[in-house]
């Protein structure tokens, strides 16, 4: 991915979130915490659900899945904009640029399509009790997890096929704390009308489908069970707006960064880190430590470790 035969640009200049001293200061504090937070975080639910055997159920499964897909959607950007705090030179090389566009891509899709895929998990838990052990088998399990990383790696690869051919001859500043696509497109020495509207096009159809989708999946499932029982309906309401807050703290930012840019420069970080910092960091909190199995999985674990460390 070297820009030399495309690019007499070899590096471009990140100009980050904050301006003076003390604020990157704080800024860098604050953002080490959440980061530190959400890689443990996620590593303490997958080793969780990988190792109690009272975990291994579907939706677990994908759990464990989303878990690792946050982990890594955090640190494609945020180990950069928390080193960059600390530099007065915040540049990132055109290898380094590129690769950021295509993991980012390739991730915040594969989330996406995972979501989706969980959504219909709790819709046959739901709807089809007695055949959700049939249908939700591991061969389709592990089929809709392949699809979702599919499918962002078909995405990736489409921005990535397009830009890293783009020529840079001149501007090199991202009024950004990452390289962010529709950024880094307007720094082509070319009209970039057609690829914003290709980019737009092609991030509409992952984001915006599978927003539907998942608007689709919730609505079916409040329908269903509030035609069996209040108290059903009461707790599935509960459990579907905590996902679906999350759902909407991820999409909102997408959508609205890459579908239907709003071109406001401060908006746009702002939106940027909620969905590559704050997502990631809810995830856990909203689908797993309010599960009673994850508690009661997160306690086994405790007595095990304790009295491995007394046997000792």
């Amino acid at each position: 991915m070297d820009g030399g035969n495309q690019s007499t640009v070899s590096e471009f200049v990140l100009l980050g979130l904050g301006h003076s001293w003390s604020m990157q200061v704080l800024l860098f504090m604050i953002f080490l915490l959440l980061y530190v937070i959400i890689v443990s975080g996620n590593i303490v639910i997958v080793t969780l659900i990988i190792t109690d055997p009272h975990l291994h159920s579907p939706m677990y499964f994908f759990l464990a899945n989303l878990s690792f897909v946050d982990m890594w959607l955090s640190s494609v950007t945020t180990p950069k904009m928390i080193t960059d705090f600390l530099r007065e030179n915040k540049t990132i090389s055109f290898a380094g640029c590129m690769c950021q566009i295509f993991f980012a891509h390739f991730i915040a899709a594969s989330e996406m399509v995972l979501l989706v895929s969980m959504a219909y998990d709790r819709y046959v838990a739901i709807c089809k009790p007695l055949h959700y052990s049939t249908i939700m088998s591991l061969q389709r399990c592990t089929g809709l997890v392949v699809s979702s990383w599919t499918t962002g790696f078909v995405h990736a690869m489409s921005h990535l096929a397009v830009i890293v051919q783009l020529p840079f001859c001149g501007p090199r500043k991202i009024d950004s704390f990452f390289c962010d696509m529709p950024l880094v497109i307007k720094l082509a020495c070319m009209d970039s009308y057609n690829l914003d509207i290709l980019m737009n096009v092609d991030c509409g159809f992952v984001a915006v489908t599978s927003f539907i989708l998942l608007l689709i999946s919730y609505t079916y499932i409040l329908l269903s069970v509030s035609q069996r029982s209040k108290s059903g309906a009461s707790k599935a309401l509960s459990t579907c707006s905590a996902h679906f807050t999350v759902v909407v703290i991820f999409f909102v930012p997408c959508i609205f960064i890459y579908v239907w840019p709003l071109n406001i420069t401060w908006l746009d970080k702002f939106l940027a880190v909620f969905y590559s910092v704050f997502t990631p960091l809810l995830n856990p909190a909203i689908y797993t430590l309010r599960n009673k199995e994850i508690k009661k999985a997160l306690k086994r674990f405790r007595s095990y470790y304790v009295g491995s460390q007394e046997k000792a």
